[in-house]
């Protein structure tokens, strides 16, 4: 199962342009990479909204959680999923009830299902099975 991520220079474009970053799946354990990358995007300036349904109502590194991506008020730049790939379709038929731009899968998630889900619904900015930390590491180079 392959999904075609877009460029290296169009990845970076959506991490230039990006102020608000949805985190599905955020853990409240500082040991967890969840966890580790929200604050890392939280120290390279960007607004994290964390999206857990057990957690919803409390706080992850200051911000409010939400149970779903429908619940984020405002625009969303990038949600970028920490769920295992089973799991992408049911976040992917969330993601197109929003206006959310860029679908995020973290390294080692891939769904071609979610990716079917995605571009029927005219979302054709997917990237999947790689780790924002990284990209943000090489952008900076």
């Amino acid at each position: 199962m392959t999904v075609e991520n877009p460029s290296q220079e169009q990845i970076f474009n959506y991490l230039k342009e990006a102020k608000r970053i949805a985190v599905v799946g955020l853990s409240a354990k500082e040991e967890r990479t969840s966890y580790k990358i929200a604050k890392l995007l939280q120290e390279h300036g960007y607004e994290i909204i964390p999206v857990n349904p057990i957690l919803a109502g409390q706080e992850i590194l200051g911000e409010k959680v939400y149970e779903k991506l429908q619940d984020v008020p405002g625009h969303i730049d990038i949600v970028d999923i920490f769920r295992r790939s089973e799991f992408l379709p049911e976040v992917a038929a969330d993601f197109i009830e929003t206006d959310a731009k860029v679908f995020w899968a973290q390294l080692g998630l891939e769904s071609e299902e979610a990716a079917k889900i995605l571009k029927k619904a005219g979302k054709n900015d997917i990237i999947m099975n790689r780790c924002i930390k990284i990209e943000l590491a090489e952008m900076s180079k």
